[in-house]
């Protein structure tokens, strides 16, 4: 069926930065005001230590359906899907999700390891109430995450995850279901193969990708059977890694956040084109046929190009968040297209395009959502679009999907530990509010600078751009040395 691989710049200086970092700062005090458990992208940490456990899983899916229940004035809540990565955690969670909804007189349908996008989709199309994606995506294994997506296949607003919270540490037990009214739980056999015809109709009938000769990483996770098994169905000449989970390996040393594997793979296969999916599918990396990198930037840009083209892009307008690099920007707007910024996070950003009624959007880390399609990024979806790019144009990847010219960008994460100030006391803390001060004056009107506090882990992120790589890398190191003194202090 398939291969088995060894596992192995341009001007307009004067551009205004897009966002200040005061006004980032207070984005994400309002968004995450008074939030214990949910973070960018639901409930993230450690497996069996609080807040990942089993207790809390029960306490989830029982606080969600009482939540729905009362949105849908009075409606019945009655099906849930339920998915996961390949965490050994997994099976924890799972079990005790499905207690937590069969407590409460729902029926669950348990779909097993599948990517995120691939819940979405279920929930709509076995018209369900709800979906849970199980999953902590590029986390190492030791993690695990809930998401939460809405019977239209979106993932859950801040307002009701923040009523869900509230509803979490309030007694249930009167909204439990009678004993004659418990739920049942069953699984969906067929779920792969539903996804995977879903992900092939979105390509023009009669299309292939024979004669495209690509190595898929599938990260040990979520799409490790799935993946390879689209491309091939497809024709096209499949090298699969990353494709043997054991619980534990998930992410380790492959996927989205580790390509070097494929990038060796690609060399050593004289692939034309390596894609990298993280441990849940949802995010897509991809590698020239040099084992040259091409982040979600860049893969935007050129679906937005081909779109544009066929007069297919709506709005001529492209949603990415403000990680994204002023490369980009500087390039659509050239081209006549507008780019359009949101706070980081794929729901963020879909929440965005909704209102703009735009149809193309996602992150530089590899999110990347095609609305015309789907309700949330899906790394296997714009994977498919973009090998159908390679194959139309007949261009080789380092040409077709390599457009502007990235501006030096410098990221580094800043990790504090657990009993320490937290992360809004730091970045509220005199010495860190002089030091960005400086940092955005030094930059002027020349680049950005943005601070923000992770939403899953205990990190703060600093991230500078400019067209000057000295100056931003001093301006990005001396805000890290400060910020990692006050976070030192007592």
């Amino acid at each position: 069926m398939y291969q088995r691989g060894s596992e192995i710049k341009g001007g307009m200086k004067d551009i205004t930065p897009v966002f200040t970092l005061s006004f980032w700062r207070s984005s994400i005090r309002l968004a995450r005001m008074s939030r214990k458990y949910f973070g960018t992208d639901g409930i993230r940490g450690q497996a069996n230590t609080p807040p990942m456990t089993a207790e809390m899983a029960l306490k989830v899916a029982m606080a969600t359906t009482a939540v729905l229940r009362g949105e849908q004035d009075g409606t019945r809540t009655d099906r849930v899907v339920i998915g996961k990565d390949t965490r050994l955690s997994g099976y924890m969670i799972e079990q005790a999700l499905a207690a937590g909804f069969t407590a409460m007189g729902m029926e669950v349908i348990l779909t097993g390891p599948l990517p995120t996008p691939a819940i979405a989709m279920l929930t709509r199309s076995l018209r369900a109430d709800l979906g849970v994606m199980i999953s902590a995506s590029h986390n190492p294994y030791q993690d695990n995450g809930i998401k939460l997506f809405g019977a239209d296949g979106y993932k859950l607003s801040d307002e009701l995850e923040m009523l869900i919270e509230a509803k979490m540490d309030q007694d249930l037990h009167d909204a439990l279901a009678p004993a004659d009214g418990l739920g049942k739980a069953a699984r969906l056999d067929d779920a792969p193969g539903r996804y995977i015809e879903y992900i092939k109709q979105s390509f023009p009938k009669g299309r292939t990708l024979k004669g495209i000769k690509l190595v898929v990483d599938a990260a040990h996770g979520a799409a490790y059977k799935i993946a390879p098994k689209i491309f091939w169905e497809l024709e096209a000449d499949v090298i699969a890694i990353g494709d043997a989970p054991n619980g534990r390996n998930i992410n380790a040393g492959y996927g989205a956040t580790a390509i070097a594997n494929l990038q060796k793979a690609v060399i050593e296969n004289k692939a034309d084109v390596g894609i990298a999916l993280d441990g849940d599918a949802d995010r897509l990396i991809m590698v020239d046929e040099n084992g040259a990198e091409i982040n979600g930037d860049q893969l935007m840009c050129a679906l937005a190009m081909a779109l544009q083209e066929r007069g297919e892009l709506q709005n001529k307008g492209v949603v990415a968040t403000v990680m994204s690099n002023l490369g980009m920007e500087r390039y659509l707007e050239a081209q006549g297209l507008k780019l359009h910024r949101s706070a980081v996070g794929d729901r963020y950003v879909m929440e965005k395009m909704r209102e703009g009624d735009f149809n193309l959007g996602g992150e530089q880390s590899g999110h990347i959502i095609l609305s015309d399609y789907s309700t949330t990024g899906d790394g296997l979806l714009a994977a498919l679009h973009l090998l159908g790019l390679l194959k139309t144009t007949g261009k080789k990847a380092s040409e077709a999907l390599n457009l502007f010219q990235s501006v030096p960008q410098i990221l580094k994460n800043v990790r504090f530990e657990a009993g320490g100030p937290s992360a809004k006391q730091i970045l509220d803390h005199a010495e860190v509010k002089a030091a960005l001060t400086e940092a955005e004056q030094t930059l002027a009107n020349d680049g950005r600078l943005l601070v923000r506090a992770s939403g899953t882990e205990p990190v703060i992120r600093v991230m500078a751009e400019g067209d000057d790589q000295k100056r931003v890398t001093a301006i990005v190191d001396g805000v890290c040395d400060v910020i990692k003194k006050v976070a030192g202090a007592a």
